[in-house]
């Protein structure tokens, strides 16, 4: 009988453990729409922009202002002029260095009966030519230059900052260049109180959007130093000051969200089409994306119109006028608000012949595109401050009976208007939109030099 070997035994490894795992919750899809939260919940917003985020639009704005300066002075020496002197003593530059040399009280009068006074003119501009004479060697239209470099280029900084706040930093670099290559652009490196002003508006509007409300109310006290259209920075601190104060029902407000995919309706960038960054968007009536305490806001909405009332006051004192004595003023220099019936006026006018009916198309095609632009920017759902101040801004300039030459500098400090245009300008490809800035700036440059030496900005 054969021996045969048993089987091998068959080694199983062990059987793992059971896990035990704490029980999960049913799953619940999450909500269509968002739950509304209080301020103190909010995405943080981006940190302020730094200047190294801002370098590239600052770069880009420098480039081209100098481009326009170059072909300045090419085109004034051509015809034995100073672009200098273009620059520094013409119209309003003169008036201004003369307030900073001699103080208020210089009128002229006219054959006509007209009287023009410097105290039609806001004083920031004027006291900081004086600070630059008194603590440097230049002169009051040398300090009155530097001062306008200097707030051109923090202009193009706050433009910068409010339109990457919005809609990422592409469309911040684009926003910056679209205000420079503005046909009137030239204004914005002459000693004139445009840029200080719009630099001023800029920052203020920028704090507001990011709830910095006592820097928001401070800027906008001394934009309304600066400009009489300052009441323009007022009314859009005042209303997003009010508007702050509203509550839905249940004492919240309605939350900013961060722009995405799944928020994308909250979001004031375009629907679609534009490359732009994810930023913190603010719905329309709660333009502060952060808490802040009740004094600030009032405190904010107090000090925003202290310049312009201030200003005001004080020549109607020493003019004698009363409140209105302001007003007095400016009619001497016959400028006035009409509600636009001048200017439409003037429009109509043109079309008596054929040559100048040429200029009254150029007239209604313009203001047509100012108002579109506006239209626009509704649409896009702008944060309110900007949709006010863009207003405002824009009705002061149409609607005035000044001198209907000035209105397209009047316009400059607009620049929530140009706001859509950066956006179409962000969507090529960086050397289309290259492409298209430099032919853009070559336009200006030379329009420019062809209107300082023509009729110029008065």
């Amino acid at each position: 009988m054969a021996l045969t070997r048993p089987a091998d035994p068959v080694w199983r490894a062990p059987l793992p453990l059971p896990v035990i795992r704490p029980a999960r919750p049913p799953f619940r899809p999450p909500p269509i729409i968002e739950p509304v939260t209080d301020l103190e919940t909010r995405p943080a917003l981006p940190a302020r922009p730094a200047l190294s985020r801002a370098a590239p639009a600052l770069l880009g704005y420098a480039a081209v202002r100098a481009l326009g300066l170059l072909v300045l002075a090419l085109w004034s020496a051509a015809r034995d002029k100073s672009a200098y002197t273009l620059l520094t003593a013409r119209w309003d530059s003169l008036w201004y260095v003369r307030v900073a040399e001699l103080g208020y009280g210089y009128e002229v009068r006219l054959p006509n009966g007209d009287v023009h006074s410097n105290l039609a003119f806001f004083p920031l501009l004027p006291w900081l030519e004086r600070v630059g004479h008194a603590v440097t060697p230049l002169s009051y239209a040398d300090a009155g230059f530097a001062v306008a470099l200097v707030a051109s280029l923090a202009a193009a900084w706050g433009i910068f900052a409010v339109a990457e706040l919005l809609y990422g930093r592409r469309a911040g670099v684009c926003a910056v260049l679209v205000w420079a290559v503005l046909p009137v652009g030239i204004v914005q490196s002459m000693a004139y109180s445009e840029s200080l002003f719009t630099a001023l508006a800029a920052w203020s509007l920028y704090a507001v959007l990011t709830g910095r409300w006592l820097t928001a109310g401070t800027l906008a006290l001394l934009a309304g130093l600066t400009r009489p259209v300052g009441l323009a920075v007022v009314a859009a601190v005042w209303a997003a000051g009010a508007v702050s104060f509203v509550r839905v029902p249940g004492g919240r407000r309605p939350a900013a969200r961060a722009v995405g995919p799944s928020a994308r309706q909250w979001s004031t960038a375009p629907a679609r089409g534009a490359h732009t960054e994810p930023r913190a968007s603010f719905p329309p009536g709660d333009p502060a994306p952060e808490g802040a305490p009740v004094w600030r806001r009032a405190l904010a909405m107090l000090l925003a119109p202290l310049g312009a009332a201030g200003y005001v006051l004080w020549v109607g004192h020493r003019t004698g006028g009363g409140p209105l004595g302001y007003l007095e003023v400016q009619a001497g220099w016959r400028n006035g608000f009409d509600g636009g019936y001048a200017f439409a006026r003037f429009t109509a006018e043109k079309f008596t012949s054929f040559p100048s009916a040429l200029a009254g198309a150029g007239l209604i095609a313009g203001v047509g595109l100012v108002i579109w632009l506006y239209l626009v920017c509704v649409r896009q759902r702008q944060p309110l401050p900007l949709l006010v101040y863009a207003g405002t801004v824009t009705a002061l300039a149409l609607c005035a009976s000044s001198y209907f030459g000035s209105k397209p500098r009047l316009l400059l400090p607009a620049f929530p208007l140009l706001l859509p245009l950066a956006l179409a300008l962000a969507r090529p490809r960086p050397s289309r939109t290259a492409l298209v800035t430099a032919v853009l700036a070559a336009g200006s440059a030379v329009y420019g030099a062809f209107w300082l030496n023509g009729s110029g900005p008065p």
